[in-house]
């Protein structure tokens, strides 16, 4: 792998132009090849888990799905409501509805208790998924009969209204994270490097990066369908590993620019970042991708888009730091040399580089392990120990449509048909399927389970429509109301007792009867259940994943069972981290959210996975330098602290940036992307300042020479020891502990 690094390297540093015109190529071909194909969405059946899912499979065989639908508000503007003007304005919005291709029905108008409502139900064809593609062109219609009829307001809102207003909602969050993000993690470059040259790099290729990543994963989307949260994970996590990539490689070249004293070329310098944090990044970038495709294991179509476009944007941002970027730093290089040149014939002295060589300030922060190592370690450990204690009251549920923000219009009207229309507010589908010749058996059950139901107070009945049969009189759908929101503890238990009391007692004594219930209350209920089952798999074939790449990059088993042992910790810190905040409601006005009182279904398994793969970044860089001093001839203990000062520096300028990014996600709308952005944060925080300053070294020197067993690295030489490169200008390469 050093070998490739170096000869990618050496060729861009020989001919930088042709590299970076390259790169700009590469860019601009994926942007344009994905346009060109587009991006492939999931459907509806993509997202169908557990017995919901089943159920609708049923459903949609028989041709009896449920239909999206929209639903209208008519109520008068000041005062009770004229029930001829509003009579008037449903009949002109009816007839509009139905000349529209995109509907399937108009409901006769339903008039609330109170009076002072009236509601009309759309359906729309197609599938759930297209719905608010399709959603304009009702709301148009609706737009028009309110002009008509200025002594009314009419307000629509629905699923489709609902998904186009979030739509809406990410991204203007999205742009909003931009504004954030990039200023800052320009000042943070600024900081580090000194020269807004050298700090527009890094950000130059994440963004570069990310343009070509969502190219690529428009064309991956044929292969692995997209969620539409695929353009999101890839802005978060390009940007973060992005600048991080060309970060680590800017830095070493900087200190052996420094370190050479000018003996070097620049084609040489480049190559020997190549040969050492090159390479640390060719292998981060293979253990963040390694360990994000477990999701993949999941078997979810949002765990798969997440997946997807994280392994895009991160093999992308590795290229451009082996290709693009040694190009960029030789005729960044060349000009200096010339500005020096002009200097010097100016009479005026030279710039000299400054080596890092840790500074005071690591020097007293490693000071506790260096000198208490036991004490350090035990207390680091019962600190994270302790912010692991309030995952004892995880609660884990589907983020549901109530849990949207009440900024999107489409979101307030739904709060007031749930409040005129309480009998509205969710409905359960009950399908089944049996042989064409049981199908009068079949609605006999159904029946009677409909009779039941209606004498259970969590129930408000059958739909108008009753028992709805297939042409082939196979499949047998019933829809059942209940009073409460889809969130509620009532709606799940009317789902238990439709699937443990009155579906076995019923439709279960037909034979050879399949059945099942879907609808919104079970698909949150489902989704959980499905994602705890595959969370074995995942976590098992992730911890495996880790380990191993661990064990190849420093040839150890016992730094590959620390490096598990610590991602285990700190994510588990952070998620307790978070518990403690989104849980409760004492952060609500500080981080302004509104607590469902649970954690988003998503959030647990891919803040693991992800937090894995980016702490190799850490754990790569920091314990490389630690094993080229090791190599070189320094014992473990003066490694470690020698190696951890070099490395703290870039390790917390990339953790900052990396943490800025993720602090933005905070300030998005959707409770779910709060929660991720927040715990991401959190976790790399804790995972660069307390597990990389204080738990590892305090454990590699408790540890000692038994670090890099079952390997001898001290006593050979391996693709590690630059020492002994040879460099672009036929030289040997300098000193790299």
């Amino acid at each position: 792998m050093k070998s490739l690094t170096v000869r990618m390297a050496r060729w861009s540093g020989r001919h930088p132009w042709r590299a970076i015109v390259g790169w700009l190529v590469f860019v601009a071909l994926c942007l344009g090849v994905g346009s060109a194909v587009g991006t492939h969405s999931a459907t509806t059946a993509d997202y169908r888990v557990g017995e919901a899912g089943q159920a609708e499979a049923l459903a949609a065989e028989g041709g009896l799905e449920r239909r999206a639908t929209e639903q209208v508000l008519i109520s008068a503007r000041s005062g009770p409501l004229d029930r001829d003007a509003a009579d008037a304005a449903a009949g002109d919005l009816t007839a509009r509805m139905k000349r529209l291709p995109e509907v399937a029905g108009v409901a006769d108008p339903l008039l609330s208790e109170d009076r002072r409502i009236l509601m009309i139900q759309v359906a729309l064809k197609g599938e759930e998924r297209d719905a608010k593609d399709k959603v304009d062109a009702l709301t148009g219609q609706t737009a028009a009969v309110a002009k008509a009829h200025p002594g009314l307001r009419l307000e629509e809102t629905g699923s489709p209204s609902i998904s186009k207003g979030v739509d809406q909602q990410r991204g203007d969050d999205l742009a909003l994270s931009e504004e954030i993000t990039l200023p800052i993690t320009l000042i943070t470059l600024l900081v580090v490097f000194g020269s807004v040259t050298m700090a527009g790099v890094p950000l130059l290729l994440a963004l570069s990066s990310i343009a070509a990543a969502i190219g690529l994963s428009m064309v991956a989307s044929h292969v692995s369908p997209d969620a539409g949260v695929g353009t999101n994970v890839i802005l978060m996590i390009g940007l973060a590993v992005g600048v991080d990539y060309t970060l680590f490689y800017l830095k070493r070249e900087r200190e052996e620019r420094a370190r050479s004293g000018g003996r070097l070329s620049s084609q040489a310098l480049v190559e020997l970042a190549a040969a050492t944090s090159g390479r640390a990044v060719v292998v981060s970038g293979l253990a963040v991708v390694a360990s994000t495709a477990t999701l993949y294991l999941a078997s979810d179509v949002i765990f798969s888009s997440l997946a997807t476009g994280t392994i895009v944007v991160v093999l992308v941002a590795v290229a451009s730091s082996l290709t693009a970027l040694p190009a960029m730093l030789v005729k960044l290089a060349e000009r200096e040399e010339r500005r020096a040149r002009r200097r010097a014939a100016r009479g005026k002295p030279a710039r000299r580089a400054r080596a890092d060589g840790g500074g005071r300030v690591w020097a007293a922060l490693l000071r506790p392990a260096s000198r208490h190592p036991l004490a350090t370690l035990c207390i680091s450990v019962l600190a994270l120990l302790a912010l692991v204690l309030p995952l004892s009251g995880l609660k884990i549920t589907e983020m549901s449509r109530d849990t949207h923000s009440r900024e999107i219009a489409a979101m307030r009207v739904y709060d007031r048909l749930n409040a005129a229309f309480p009998d509205q507010r969710v409905t359960h589908q009950v399908v089944v399927r049996a042989d064409a010749a049981r199908s009068g058996e079949v609605g006999g059950a159904l029946r009677e389970l409909a009779r039941r139901a209606d004498a259970d107070p969590l129930f408000t009945g059958a739909s108008q429509s009753g028992v709805r049969t297939s042409a082939d009189h196979r499949i047998s759908t019933l829809e059942l109301r209940v009073p409460h929101l889809g969130n509620s503890d009532q709606a799940y238990d009317s789902l238990d007792h439709l699937r443990e009391d009155y579906l076995p007692a019923t439709v279960g004594r037909v034979d050879g009867a399949e059945f099942g219930v879907s609808g919104d209350v079970a698909r949150y209920a489902d989704y959980p259940a499905h994602q705890n089952g595959k969370l074995p798999l995942v976590l098992g074939a992730l911890l495996l994943v880790t380990f191993a790449m661990t064990a190849y990059a420093f040839r150890s088993l016992v730094l590959a069972l620390l490096g598990v042992l610590l991602n285990v910790l700190s994510a588990a810190a952070a998620l307790g981290l978070l518990v403690l905040v989104f849980q409760g409601s004492w952060a609500e006005g500080l981080l302004d959210f509104h607590s469902t009182g649970s954690i988003g279904s998503r959030v647990p398994l891919f803040l693991f996975v992800i937090l894995f793969g980016l702490s190799m970044d850490y754990q790569v860089f920091v314990v490389s330098r630690i094993r080229e001093a090791v190599l070189a001839g320094a014992s473990t203990r003066q490694a470690v602290l020698d190696g951890i000062r070099r490395s703290a520096s870039v390790v917390t300028s990339a953790a900052v940036v990396m943490t800025t990014v993720f602090v933005s996600f905070v300030f998005l709308h959707i409770i779910e992307m709060k929660q991720i952005g927040f715990v991401l944060a959190a976790a790399v925080l804790l995972d660069a300042f307390i597990v990389r300053i204080m738990v590892l070294p305090s454990a590699m020197l408790l540890l000692g020479e038994a670090s890099w067993w079952p390997s001898r690295a001290a006593g050979r030489a391996t693709e590690w020891g630059a020492a002994s490169a040879d460099t672009a200008d036929g030289r040997p390469a300098v000193d790299v502990r």
